[in-house]
């Protein structure tokens, strides 16, 4: 791999990479990743970390500086519940003092993108998301339902206070890089800033290079968070009695086990290795992704591994799939995703793997890092 001279251009650079909180490898720590590829010796500050089994990239000899919050984390109900933490972070990112760097890269989705920099330092800073919970999807962690009445009465008195400090962070960002189109109009409805689309990339090396015929089961892979909406898809294979194969692990993990109980055409198969979920990914008739996604790497994974996609037709899932990749349903409906699940039905045979291996391969790692370059280079123009 090739890359533009950012790194002899500016090697006397003292840098800073930022990130919000290292609890596991998921879409946000394989920028972080790749972050960590360009400068291998920056330092590295995060909230808070509870896995310390991340990618050598990232912790390889690189010293890790957390905030006043890894305290808590010697408790057991806020290793998986830090975000409970939430009303802290303001502070504890406000108590990382940056001014000596030079560079200061942020990778964020909640508060890393927040930090102090010096008056010199130059800030670029990944955004995978503005904080939902706070803005747009506030309903769909918060509203009826979906969180205990003290939870949620919690976060409708921090909302508007937190909005307020999220936005009056935003001067010291030199370039706001967005993981799509989806997210560059979030940025700028949720802050009124300008950003340069970034996509994120796929990684085929995690599988095997093989096609095989279609099974009997269409897939989900996917954290358990309210937004992603696998309610939705639970209740129409309740309906349709078809198999569903749900890999993942997360904080509505018990609520929908319970909506699952009773039927043995849905399964949930917890965690699993790379190796089995790409197995899985080349069986499935399709994938489904039903919720409001700011990216997708997981249909980009199906594709590469020959097999098709049903999304819902909204955010960042429209900057990588076509009409000869994926079926859109328009609502997020039973009904609505019970007729793609139909349409699929009747077609999934007639998808040609390599066309939708040849898709997934225009968002690499490569792309990516010459992409992030050369916005990082603008920035010493």
């Amino acid at each position: 791999m090739i890359l533009p001279d950012l790194a002899t251009k500016n090697t006397n650079l003292r840098v800073a990479i930022v990130h919000d909180w290292l609890t596991g490898m998921r879409g946000g720590e394989a920028i972080l990743d790749a972050i960590c590829e360009l400068y291998p010796e920056a330092d590295l500050y995060t909230l808070l970390q509870t896995d310390y089994h991340m990618s050598d990239k990232i912790l390889n000899g690189r010293m890790v500086k957390t905030s006043f919050l890894q305290k808590f984390m010697k408790l057991p109900r806020f290793q998986s519940g830090y975000r409970s933490l939430l009303p802290l972070f303001p502070k504890a990112i406000a108590g990382f003092d940056l001014s000596s760097y030079d560079l200061v890269l942020s990778n964020s989705t909640c508060v890393a993108k927040a930090v102090k920099v010096g008056l010199h330092t130059k800030h670029l800073s990944y955004i995978s998301s503005p904080m939902r919970y706070v803005w747009d999807m506030y309903d769909e962690y918060f509203g009826p339902g979906k969180s205990s009445a003290l939870v949620s009465l919690a976060a409708s008195i921090a909302r508007k206070p937190l909005q307020d400090w999220d936005k009056s962070t935003n001067e010291d960002v030199d370039l706001f890089l967005a993981n799509s189109n989806f997210v560059k109009n979030r940025i700028y409805n949720c802050w009124q800033k300008d950003s340069v689309v970034v996509h994120p990339f796929m990684e085929p090396e995690k599988f095997i290079d093989k096609f095989e015929k279609p099974g009997d089961y269409y897939l989900i892979l996917s954290a358990f968070a309210p937004y992603k909406r696998i309610d939705l898809a639970v209740d129409v294979f309740k309906e349709n009695k078809k198999n569903l194969i749900i890999i993942g692990k997360g904080q509505d993990e018990y609520k929908l086990r319970a909506k699952a109980k009773g039927f043995s055409n849905i399964r949930f198969l917890g965690a699993l290795s790379d190796e089995a979920i790409g197995e899985f990914y080349r069986k499935a008739k399709a994938f489904l992704f039903p919720g409001l996604e700011d990216f997708g790497i997981t249909p980009l994974e199906s594709l590469y591994n020959g097999r098709p996609v049903i999304a819902y037709g909204k955010g960042g899932i429209l900057d990588t799939m076509t009409c000869d990749t994926a079926i859109f349903f328009k609502e997020q409906t039973v009904s609505a995703l019970s007729e793609a699940v139909d349409k699929m039905e009747d077609q999934y045979m007639q998808y040609d793997s390599s066309v939708l291996r040849k898709q997934s391969m225009q968002f690499s790692r490569d792309r990516f890092l010459h992409s992030y370059i050369a916005s990082l280079n603008s920035l010493f123009e």
